[in-house]
């Protein structure tokens, strides 16, 4: 039997989320209508804003910066996406064993995800550096010569090479986010029924079944959110290429994020940058639903 609801609790309900509403509407959906509304003018935040149309928008068709970003982006956040997944999901079914100083790892591994991701990127600009601890690191175990022969020039300036800083980038992101899918992992893998296991091994599954017809499935409400959140987050990218390249050298980690601020807050183009921001917004709302899809979640 449906109960129906009775008019004073709808208003008392409604008067409980007023000021959550408020607060919403006030400093996100006001502000997301604003810069929609922008995006279809020209703004250079000292003069009224002046209507252009869909000018911005086919500009971004034109602009050679705006495409470089994108690649720039979408090669980041599928590199970046697939490996820390995989890193999390593997220190997970490491962490989840019985295993002496397993609570010592797990807040280890987490730690980085706490710190403040610009003091991190400092850390890792000092890493990459020619004189570095990671060249050091490379020559003392004589792998420099490994990367002599990819056609690397040794030592490596990580940071300031075109084919290197995208991928130092990466790096970077990878080792201060796993730790945190690792926790999300490890939720998801103590919340699986331990009578599913019995069972196959009960049917003679082994581990590498139980793995992939057990855990795996079990997993995929799991594995939606870790990727779609990894996802939203590498598209966001801003703060590590703003600390440690400035989209530099030649553009090679230009995000489209970072391409934002700069059109927004350098060159002061307030109404293109609001439409960059719009068309990567709705680039995330396609890959998240199409991720759904593939999850089936």
């Amino acid at each position: 039997m449906v109960r129906k609801s009775v008019p004073g609790e709808t208003l008392a309900a409604y008067t409980f989320l007023a000021p959550f509403l408020a607060l919403l509407g006030i400093f996100a959906l006001w502000p997301l209508g604003q810069a929609f509304w922008l995006s279809f003018h020209a703004f250079d935040l000292f003069s009224p804003p002046r209507w252009i149309g869909l000018a911005n928008y086919r500009r971004l068709l034109t602009q050679g910066d705006f495409w470089i970003s994108i690649k720039n982006t979408f090669v980041y956040t599928g590199v970046v996406v697939s490996a820390q997944t995989a890193l999390a999901l593997g220190l997970a079914l490491l962490m989840d064993q019985q295993l002496r100083g397993k609570t010592f790892f797990r807040v280890a591994f987490f730690l980085p995800s706490v710190t403040s991701s610009v003091a991190i990127a400092l850390i890792f600009t000092f890493l990459f550096v020619k004189t570095g601890f990671l060249n050091a690191a490379l020559a003392w175990l004589h792998l420099d010569v490994v990367l002599r022969g990819f056609g690397l020039q040794t030592p490596v300036d990580w940071l300031g090479n075109p084919r290197t800083a995208l991928w130092a980038i990466m790096a970077q992101n990878v080792w201060s986010t796993a730790g945190f899918f690792m926790i999300v992992f490890l939720a998801g893998l103590q919340a699986i029924p331990e009578t599913l296991f019995e069972a196959a091994r009960v049917d003679g599954a082994s581990r590498r079944q139980l793995l992939w017809h057990v855990t795996l499935p079990q997993l995929r409400p799991t594995l939606f959110f870790v990727v779609t959140m990894g996802m939203i987050g590498c598209f966001q990218v801003f703060d590590q290429v703003y600390v440690m390249t400035d989209g530099g050298p030649l553009k090679a980690t230009l995000t489209t994020a970072y391409l934002v601020y700069k059109e927004a807050f350098v060159n002061f183009n307030m109404g293109y940058a609001c439409a960059i921001a719009f068309v990567l917004a709705t680039i995330i709302f396609a890959c998240t639903m199409v991720q759904k899809r593939l999850l089936g979640e």
